[in-house]
């Protein structure tokens, strides 16, 4: 499973959060590697320099093998809050998704 993590023009990562952000994808996605070939990240800052409510926005792409891929989004006021959101709302759709296949 390959972790891609894409960022907007107004989104400042690092080293350090980008390894967070993938070790997070890891931990809680694991379970479902058999069943995924990559997962995409990608932040954006909804103002830009303005700022505001729920301006940044995380969207989590999961492409499954031979199935379409599965995109969650998740907008909060803090990157990590997004991204937290994000990926409770793929993991609780792979947990769905894998279910239904392993029953039929």
């Amino acid at each position: 499973m390959t972790i891609i993590i894409n960022r907007g023009e107004n989104v400042e990562t690092n080293e350090r959060t980008t390894e967070y952000f993938s070790e997070a994808v890891k931990k809680d996605l694991d379970r479902f590697a058999e069943h995924l070939t990559r997962i995409e990240v990608h932040f954006s800052d909804i103002n830009g320099d303005k700022g505001g409510p729920e301006d940044k926005k995380c969207v989590i792409e999961a492409r499954m093998k031979n199935r379409e891929p599965l995109a969650v989004t998740a907008q909060e006021d803090a990157m990590e809050k997004a991204f937290n959101s994000a990926l409770g709302k793929v993991k609780a759709s792979m947990t769905t998704i894998v279910g239904k296949m392993r029953n039929h």
